[in-house]
């Protein structure tokens, strides 16, 4: 299989004051595609930045990232949000959905964005709710869900583009047990369906677990990279 996410070199730093304060430090990984990876590690570790600069939501302060093939160094703003919209699915914590859009708009937006509002992606879209559980709440606005709804609005909007690579970003963190589970499911099941990779952030070491492979940070450069089938793997020098 192909790598799907390389990642060489990769540095960010910010300034704190009068310091320099690096977060993502001298961090080098490959992920093929279709595995599921957790990123783990403690708060403050580098997990949430490292996502974001693999997703090119960010920028490095030096080193690079390839996603699906594509440098994204050289690439401006736009750019990137045109491969993330084309390749890449999103699920945060804190939902994100628009407040002022049903279910089933918010589902839409990601291929609206490219101009494809036709009769097929709504079809597509209640299809996908429909997957989730939520076919009874397609026009339903997000207030009017509730937290577990409004994660499994967003898998389905995740999918939507049918992307090459899931980001999820403690997909569970605001909710229950018994509803993170369901979720989890979920994630797990559709990105199988589909063929996507899968790279999640978690302080879940359960939910790692059930990765095929799990990278741990400490102090922003990376411990452990171990394998499910061969864990534990030598720390990485």
């Amino acid at each position: 299989m192909s790598n799907i996410l390389e990642v060489h070199q990769l540095y960010r730093k910010f300034e704190s004051g009068s310091k320099i304060l690096t977060v993502v430090d001298d961090i080098n990984f490959s992920i093929q595609e279709g595995i599921s990876c957790a990123i783990v590690g403690p708060s403050g570790s580098g997990k949430t930045t490292l996502l974001g600069l693999c997703a090119g939501l960010d920028r490095p302060t030096s080193g690079s990232v390839s996603l699906n093939g594509i440098p994204l160094n050289p690439l401006n703003e736009d750019e990137r949000a045109q491969v993330r919209n084309r390749h890449v699915g999103f699920v945060f914590q804190t939902f994100q959905l628009v407040p002022t859009l049903t279910a089933v708009e918010n589902v839409m937006v990601p291929l609206e964005l490219r101009g494809e509002a036709t009769q097929e992606v709504r079809e597509r879209a209640i299809e996908l709710l429909t997957s989730v559980g939520l076919g009874d709440r397609t026009h339903h606005y997000p207030t009017q869900l509730s937290g577990g709804e409004q994660q499994r609005v967003a898998i389905a909007r995740a999918f939507i583009n049918q992307p090459k690579i899931l980001f999820a970003d403690e997909p569970t963190g605001n909710l229950d047990t018994e509803t993170g589970q369901y979720i989890e499911k979920l994630i797990f099941d559709l990105n199988e369906q589909q063929g996507t990779t899968l790279v999640l952030v978690t302080h879940d070491l359960e939910l790692a677990k059930k990765c095929d492979r799990i990278i741990r940070l400490r102090n922003g450069r990376i411990h452990e990279d171990s394998f499910a089938e061969q864990q534990p793997e030598a720390v990485a020098k």
